[in-house]
């Protein structure tokens, strides 16, 4: 939402609702100044987070899976606000077969995936993880560099959900676990612990065509605590303090 002409509007609406601090995510090596940016605007409001997708120039002719070339212009950065950034993300894999249709495809991912959480480690921070048609393979990679300080963005299914219930890895469950049935039955198996609130704004509304905002946070809250049978100031509660627990540095 940071590229918004209404900027000062967007987050009025979200304080209004309760949000307390937002997480702004990186994409591409073009956002990070523009996080960087936005966190140095907001400063008691938003915590930057950098990191490259696995998925490069949305929307664009160029679109194209990540690349090592895609990530060494961004190397710089992780070092230079090392003290500033509260996670690296967004990461991960995404295997859809019109981004990444074969194994060439994968292993380049792959290799920006790990450099990625290598950073992470050397900087003791968590990783904001995407993972699309690679659930194994991204579990598999995480475990195998020994890093479970993370979160799963837009976490919407229960592949290897017992294999990640440590002590510190999160879901995030974006508004869009109020469209299907079925996922009541993964909010079920989720203790609450383990669960984040996020929203991915502009993206993943409602509807397709619709502008995400921060303020919809409330939706899923209020869903989540439909499911659990818990009142929404409870899932509130719980998952900011499990917010802070994985981003301590937010509390700065």
């Amino acid at each position: 939402f940071y590229i918004l002409q209404d900027i000062e509007d967007v987050i009025t609406r979200a304080k209004e609702t309760g949000v307390k601090a937002f997480i702004s995510v990186t994409e591409e090596v073009k956002e990070f100044e523009r996080v960087i940016q936005l966190s140095k605007s907001y400063p008691a409001l938003v915590s930057p987070c950098l990191g490259i997708h696995p998925i490069q120039k949305w929307g664009s002719q160029d679109q194209h899976s990540v690349r090592l070339e895609d990530l060494e212009p961004a190397l710089p950065f992780f070092q230079k606000y090392r003290d500033e950034i509260v996670a690296v993300g967004e990461i991960g894999l995404d295997y859809t077969p019109w981004y990444a249709p074969d194994a060439q495809h994968h292993e380049e991912q792959l290799r920006v995936f790990r450099k990625q959480v290598q950073i992470a480690k050397e900087l003791d921070l968590p990783v904001n993880v995407h993972s699309r048609s690679a659930a194994a393979i991204t579990i598999a990679i995480l475990k195998e560099q020994g890093w479970d300080a993370l979160s799963f963005h837009s976490y919407l299914k229960s592949s290897g959900l017992k294999n990640l219930i440590t002590a510190k890895v999160l879901y995030d469950l974006p508004k869009l676990i109020c469209k299907k049935k079925y996922r009541v039955k993964l909010i079920k198996q989720i203790p609450m612990e383990h669960i984040c609130l996020e929203t991915d704004s502009p993206a993943l509304g409602l509807h397709k065509e619709a502008r995400n905002e921060p303020k919809n946070i409330q939706i899923s809250c209020q869903f989540i605590a439909k499911v659990k049978g818990i009142l929404p100031e409870k899932v509130m509660e719980v998952t900011t303090h499990n917010a802070f627990r994985l981003f301590p540095r937010i509390q700065k």
